[in-house]
């Protein structure tokens, strides 16, 4: 009897071990239908696909599936769409649809796309696969975006370290970036010199911190290129390389005819100031106008204080609302809200009241509450200058200093009327100090 019951323990054991060992060999192999690719699709024609998209893509070999994983999906239609986008509330969703179709719409949209297969083993696949999957369903998929800390591109980052088990922030998470946040943001706008003089006039000193290679993943492109150079240790100590080989790398489609991304972004400042100085020639030409007794002149002179006035003035109250009614953090601690106020739509009614007023009286007031507003801004822009010393109050922002200095002075300093205001506002109060 003791040697039926040794030798039913012995069955008993090495039955179950191979139960397991079936297990576990019945998920490898599921593991092994898999196949994990990155998407990184080029810019778009929209301002919000400038920066170009990114998706994780799983192909089932068992059932023919392709699916494509999206963090980057929102819908203008859902509700407060607009009111969340402008305070900053906006919410993304995760989403998974045909890889086929996304890549078809991405070429139809003449928008580049590449394919990175990515070398996990079987069982980190189906961790991928499960991850994601648990990612979409209702309760899960909304995430708030923000710009630059939690979009698309840093979700896909976020799931690539979740598969290695945190060794991807690990390699990353301390390496001093190749740039700033707003540096990153001008190599993709350069091309539209409003929108990369708007965007970066927005943006407060918080984009001109150091950031670290990890940070620079918010941009899709510099996932692709990073996860080419990025290895690490499988579960069974193996070391290996994310993109195993070249071969690995599958350009689907390149779009023809789009600006390039820049390696490194262009100096803004002298274009600037190149074009505040083609400005104050105009400018500078009215008042000359003006001065030679042209009526023209002064109407044209007065119309330019009032544009002015009203694009720097608009632009300013814009800031002001963004740093202090809206969840938009990167545009707080911006020192263009020095200079850049809404103080400077005042100049809108000081410029209509100079160009068409008849009253030689009303022209004079309306000569010296322009030059003082304008040496006010003039002023306020040298002060934000000498406040980059102090490391706290550092901005790249010379390009907008450089842009509205030229002008201020102009408004401020044209010689057109300027001995008539100070005869009648200066010399007078000094003849009543000397009697």
């Amino acid at each position: 009897m003791n040697v039926k019951y040794l030798i039913l323990i012995l069955l008993t054991f090495f039955c179950g071990t191979g139960l397991f060992a079936q297990d576990d060999l019945q998920q490898k192999n599921e593991g092994e239908n898999l196949t994990i690719k990155i998407a990184v699709a080029g810019a778009g024609n929209e301002l919000y696909f400038w920066w170009g998209h990114i998706a994780l893509v799983v192909e089932d070999s068992d059932t023919g599936r392709n699916r494509f994983y999206d963090y980057g999906l929102f819908s203008f239609e859902s509700e407060n769409f607009y009111t969340n986008f402008i305070m900053g509330l906006m919410l993304y969703s995760c989403g998974a649809s045909s890889a086929e179709a996304n890549i078809a719409n991405f070429k139809k949209r003449n928008r580049s796309v590449v394919y990175y297969t990515l070398d996990f083993p079987p069982e980190t696949r189906i961790k991928i696969k499960n991850f994601l999957e648990e990612n979409i369903i209702p309760q899960n998929r909304d995430y708030r975006y923000h710009l630059f800390r939690d979009n698309c591109s840093t979700r896909i980052r976020d799931v690539i370290d979740y598969a290695v088990d945190g060794q991807f922030k690990e390699q990353y998470g301390n390496i001093k970036g190749r740039f700033t946040l707003r540096d990153h943001v001008r190599r993709h706008t350069y091309f539209s010199p409003f929108t990369n003089w708007f965007l970066s006039f927005l943006m407060g000193q918080v984009i001109d911190t150091p950031i670290t290679v990890w940070d620079d993943m918010f941009v899709p492109a510099e996932v692709g290129k990073l996860i080419q150079e990025f290895s690490y240790n499988d579960a069974n100590g193996v070391r290996r390389n994310l993109i195993s080989s070249p071969e690995s790398i599958e350009v689907i489609f390149e779009s023809a005819g789009r600006p390039e991304v820049l390696d490194t972004p262009r100096l803004q400042s002298p274009q600037e100031f190149a074009f505040s100085l083609v400005l104050c020639s105009i400018f500078g030409f009215f008042f000359y106008l003006y001065y030679k007794n042209k009526r023209i002149g002064r109407t044209l002179a007065g119309i330019s204080m009032s544009l002015c006035g009203f694009v720097f003035g608009l632009s300013g109250l814009l800031l002001y609302f963004l740093a202090i009614f809206t969840n938009h953090d990167y545009t707080y601690q911006n020192a263009n809200m020095i200079f850049s106020s809404p103080i400077l739509l005042a100049a809108i009614p000081i410029g209509i009241g100079y160009a068409v007023t008849k009253s030689s009286q009303k022209l004079i007031t309306y000569d010296l509450l322009s030059r003082i507003l304008w040496l006010f801004t003039a002023a306020a822009i040298l002060v934000s200058m000498l406040l980059k010393i102090l490391p706290e109050f550092y901005q790249k922002n010379l390009p907008d200093q450089l842009l509205m200095l030229p002008i201020s002075l102009l408004f401020a300093f044209q010689p057109a009327g300027l001995r008539t205001t100070i005869d009648k506002y200066f010399k007078k109060k000094n003849q009543k100090a000397e009697s």
